[in-house]
């Protein structure tokens, strides 16, 4: 059995699958497999996938109905038969170092059960935007998870899979196979997952140095429903605080106002003044904590919301330039 297994969800990933494939193929350290998850796709996904398999043996390809990211995850690490199981999604790229920089990781630090890598974000031809996910890597606490969300996006973790093992459960529903990601969330699966990992194993969680990942960010996802993205976030607090109900009490505040800081700068990047400087403005209300720990980034963010309802979409480069200067 291979030693590390790499998790592939594609929901009609044509376009961009050929390039995910050939960054997963090109890993320095051989000895994996790659298990590509067709998630209902409508258009040429499976096609591709096996294109590849015939090409290089380590990559399967498991199709299902479509589910959505959280369900292609959970059916991908079924399948998967690795002791370390990392997941990239199938518009997202791996270096060719990264795995290997991973297993070292892990092999050399017995604790950690959760490593991952910072992440250079590159648009839709592919190129580098100048933006980069420049996470915390040592001394991360559950609150670090909470308020931050280091591990960043989806592509960048390679996780232990007893750590999976530890809080995977099934539903009355499932018939089929074990849930790790929640399958009734559409989005925030990824902090709920990471942040679940860390309340309910004694499993560290830390990263490694390097963009090693290179997260792909699309127009449409500028421009995503903030709102939206606040409610799941909300929904995800409200289902984990049972199971540490002193420390939702004593980090709940800071970590709302940092996803709203969040939130405003995705807000300022779709061009939507009025939307960031009402989302910075509840943020600073519920927490000043992100002012105290981040000042700078915490006022470039008020600063470029401002500017973006000002003066409209014509000085928005300066206001991402201006979010740049302190970016993570």
């Amino acid at each position: 059995m291979p030693y590390a297994s790499i998790v592939v969800p594609a929901y009609n990933a044509a376009r961009t699958l050929s390039e995910t494939l050939r960054s997963l193929s090109a890993q320095s350290f051989r000895d994996l497999e790659i298990v590509v998850v067709d998630d209902g796709s409508t258009d040429s996904t499976a096609g591709i996938a096996r294109l590849h398999a015939a090409q290089d043996p380590r990559i399967r390809l498991v199709r299902q109905f479509n589910r959505g990211l959280a369900g292609a995850r959970n059916s991908g690490i079924a399948a998967s038969t690795g002791a370390l199981i990392g997941f990239c999604d199938a518009d997202d790229l791996w270096l060719p170092g990264k795995l290997a920089a991973h297993v070292m990781h892990l092999d050399g630090a017995p604790d950690v059960g959760l490593s991952y890598s910072g992440s250079a974000l590159i648009d839709e031809h592919s190129h580098r935007m100048g933006h980069a996910q420049r996470p915390r890597l040592r001394d991360v606490s559950s609150a670090h998870v909470f308020k931050r969300n280091p591990v960043g996006n989806g592509s960048a973790p390679v996780i232990r899979r007893e750590m999976l093992d530890a809080v995977a459960w099934r539903p009355a529903v499932e018939i089929q196979r074990d849930w790790v990601f929640d399958e009734t969330f559409r989005q925030s699966e990824d902090i709920e997952c990471w942040l679940r990992l860390c309340l309910r194993t004694d499993w560290m969680i830390e990263g490694v140095p390097g963009l090693l990942t290179e997260y792909r960010v699309s127009g449409n996802g500028l421009s995503a429903n903030v709102e939206a993205q606040l409610a799941s976030w909300e929904r995800m607090v409200t289902k984990l605080r049972p199971l540490a109900p002193e420390f939702f009490a004593r980090h709940e505040p800071a970590a709302r106002a940092y996803q709203l800081r969040y939130l405003a700068r995705r807000a300022v990047s779709s061009g939507d003044g009025a939307a960031a400087c009402d989302l910075i403005a509840r943020a600073f209300a519920h927490s000043r904590t992100p002012i105290a720990e981040e000042p700078l980034r915490s006022l470039t963010t008020w600063a470029a919301a401002h500017a973006t309802a000002r003066f409209g979409n014509a000085p928005m480069r300066l206001a991402r330039a201006v979010l740049s200067a302190a970016r993570t």
